[in-house]
């Protein structure tokens, strides 16, 4: 009998190890190619792991939860349709119930138990008390769409089941790697149709778009808690943290540690911008197909003022300095838990303002449908923050490490402000905002910091109000 071994998969290029999250499979279970084993999650995003042969699981070689180096082996597959360990001949290979054995107090994490010469043997199979749907049922439905989408057997079966065709499969937003439709979601689908809904994108990791109407009548998203609240007392509740948040806390104390923070704040009269996106938003979609919104003409303004300013956009490793010729901004957003995650716009300065538009609806919308691949949150050299879609007029973000400065764009106010005219001042009512540069006063001193930020403003303040789209 031959075995495949299964590595943890690399998810990126500074991506050197993943967390196990969830085994769909246990030792003894029949996998078929493509389809899923586990899920794992990096720092940076969250991903299926598929099978690369069709088979059964022998090994089980880590727990759920254990952090595993890239390239480590993590489980064994025998590929023969017949696996020669003793198991219950009257039960068959789909409905195998084996049991994990727990981790000992050693650490050790192996499914199998070893025998006194090393060798690995197989738990004796179980009956289990309900059949579940398994992956050798065969069915109607194609494993793959004309477009080269691949449905797994078991999402196959359970569509054949349910009556749901090809076209209702294809509708479905995968949240599974490459947009591939999971179970989670056939099963949200086969719900929604019960309580007489119509099909729905399902996403397990949604994130919204960066807020750009800025519209403080827009309330912020809601945090949710998945996990198990513990109550202590009447009046004191505990709530483990999750992965990801455990993540950015660690990256948030190591980028105050690392980096001296230095908050400067200007005020922006942004009444033209405001003016001309009004003016152009319809036009503007029904000519590009692109809603216009404020992010991507911050971006716009901040790669003008990186130019001017190149050690910015530049990180610090001991007493190098590396200022970086390509200029990648990063666009934080917020999950409706609560976590970060900021995907990157790459060279946004070679981008007009349609195509940062492009650039920052579609990182947008596949981050909302758990689609983002793991580079596309790497390789950052500086980040925008908008607090402003939360109502919040400012903000002290922290620098997104290694790079040496953050920006937050705060809400947009009507306010009364002097207008120096021809014939002398004026009070009116214009269109303003703050913006806030957090950046590393180590090599990023007050004036430095001061006068690209002022810059900025001063590219928004002069933005064209009869500027063509």
């Amino acid at each position: 009998m031959s075995k495949v071994e299964l590595v943890m998969p690399k998810m990126g290029e500074s991506i050197i190890e993943a967390t196990i999250l969830k085994w769909h499979k246990k030792v003894g279970d029949r996998v078929e190619q493509d389809e899923t084993i586990l899920e794992i999650a990096t720092d940076k995003v969250d991903s299926e792991v598929p099978s690369p042969v069709s088979g059964v699981i022998s090994e089980l070689l880590f727990a759920e939860n254990d952090v595993v180096a890239v390239g480590k082996v993590i489980a064994m597959i025998a590929t023969e349709a017949t696996v020669e360990e003793k198991r219950d001949p009257s039960v068959s290979a789909p409905k195998m119930d084996v049991l994990m054995a727990e981790k000992s107090q050693n650490g050790s994490a192996s499914a199998a138990k070893t025998s006194q010469n090393g060798a690995s043997i197989v738990p004796k199979a179980e009956p289990i008390a309900i059949a579940e749907l398994t992956a050798g049922l065969t069915t109607e439905l194609p494993k793959a769409s004309d477009g080269g989408r691949f449905y797994s057997p078991l999402v196959r079966t359970i569509a054949k089941q349910e009556g749901i065709s090809v076209p209702e499969l294809e509708a479905i937003s995968g949240s599974g790697a490459s947009g591939r439709v999971t179970k989670t979601d056939i099963l949200a689908l086969v719900d929604n149709r019960k309580i007489g809904g119509t099909p729905v994108a399902v996403s397990t990791f949604a994130v919204p778009m960066m807020p750009s109407e800025q519209d403080p009548s827009v309330s912020a998203p809601q945090a949710t808690v998945s996990q198990v609240a513990t109550s202590v007392s009447g009046g004191v509740e505990i709530i483990e943290m999750d992965r990801m948040r455990q993540v950015i806390a660690k990256h948030m104390m190591d980028s105050l540690q690392t980096s001296a923070h230095v908050t400067s704040f200007v005020e922006v009269d942004v009444t033209n911008l405001v003016n001309w996106r009004n003016r152009v938003k319809g036009e503007f979609q029904k000519k590009h197909g692109e809603n216009i919104t404020f992010t991507p003409i911050f971006i716009e303004a901040v790669c003008r003022a990186l130019r001017d300013f190149p050690l910015v956009n530049s990180s610090v490793k001991g007493t190098q300095i590396f200022i970086k010729k390509d200029l990648n901004i990063g666009m934080a957003a917020a999950l409706p838990s609560g976590n970060l995650i900021v995907p990157v716009i790459r060279n946004a300065d070679n981008l007009n303002l349609v195509g940062l538009s492009k650039a920052v609806n579609d990182l947008a919308n596949r981050a909302r449908g758990n689609k983002l691949k793991p580079e596309e949150t790497q390789g950052g050299t500086f980040t925008l923050t908008n607090v402003g879609g939360f109502g919040n007029v400012m903000g002290t973000p922290i620098i997104n490490q290694p790079q040496v400065a953050i920006m937050a764009t705060g809400a947009i106010k009507k306010k009364p402000a002097v207008l120096e005219t021809e014939f002398g001042d004026v009070i009116a009512v214009r269109q303003m905002m703050f913006l806030s540069l957090s950046y590393d006063h180590r090599i990023v001193d007050g004036a430095l910091g001061g006068s690209f930020l002022r810059r900025v403003g001063d590219y928004l303040e002069q933005f064209d109000v009869n500027r063509p789209i």
